[in-house]
């Protein structure tokens, strides 16, 4: 088998993980579900659920890894005269438009089911920490911080708490019942707003300059 051919057949069998975990976890709910059940249902061994999923929890967020990575990216990639905050902003309601999990649209099962756990509530706490540093770290490599000044974090603590406010108000609508369109006419104006609040104090903050 040939290495594309390894690497193909890798993502089918985590797809299918993935896909089997998901149909379980909505119909019975995240704590009663098993990795035992999990592996049944996907026609692989339990360690083979383990290797690929070395926590339950991101069974149920197989995205994890796009969203922790999110905000760090969106800075790191920011066009020369953008600042952090304008890339952000502009990020955001572009991933509201296109109604993107990272932001928090997934639907009101899946929504009721985060909800319900508070294991996968606190595990949503600690993928919104580790892109807030994520992020803090971009930051103070592109200003060249010095260390012990805060001012990275600091700026990283608000912008990634506009983020998280907007996350959870999308996932208050969609418990509420609301349709993805609903949502995004009303996020898209708070997106607005929360990024306005922050303009006097970061809109010229991290700035990206032209290559020297």
């Amino acid at each position: 088998m040939t290495a594309g051919l390894r690497e193909l057949k890798k993502q089918q069998t985590r797809q299918a993980i993935s896909d089997a975990a998901t149909r379980l976890f909505l119909e019975r709910g995240f704590e009663k579900v098993s990795l035992t059940e999990i592996a049944a249902a996907a026609q692989v061994a339990k360690m083979t659920v383990s290797n690929y999923f070395p926590r339950k929890e991101d069974l149920a967020f197989d995205y994890h890894e796009t969203l922790t990575a999110s905000l760090a990216r969106a800075v790191a990639l920011r066009p020369v005269a953008e600042s952090a905050l304008a890339a952000l902003r502009r990020e955001c309601l572009a991933a509201i438009e296109r109604h993107d999990p990272v932001i928090g649209f997934s639907g009101p099962g899946f929504a009721r089911m985060i909800a319900g756990s508070p294991t996968l509530t606190a595990r949503l706490r600690e993928l919104h920490d580790q892109c807030e540093d994520a992020l803090a770290q971009v930051l103070s490599a592109d200003t060249a911080t010095a260390p012990g000044d805060l001012t990275p974090r600091a700026a990283a603590a608000l912008l990634a708490a506009a983020y998280r406010t907007l996350f959870r108000q999308i996932m208050e609508l969609t418990l509420a019942g609301k349709d993805d369109q609903e949502i995004t006419a009303i996020v898209t104006g708070s997106g607005r707003q929360v990024f306005a609040l922050l303009e006097p104090s970061l809109a010229d903050y991290a700035v990206r300059k032209p290559p020297s």
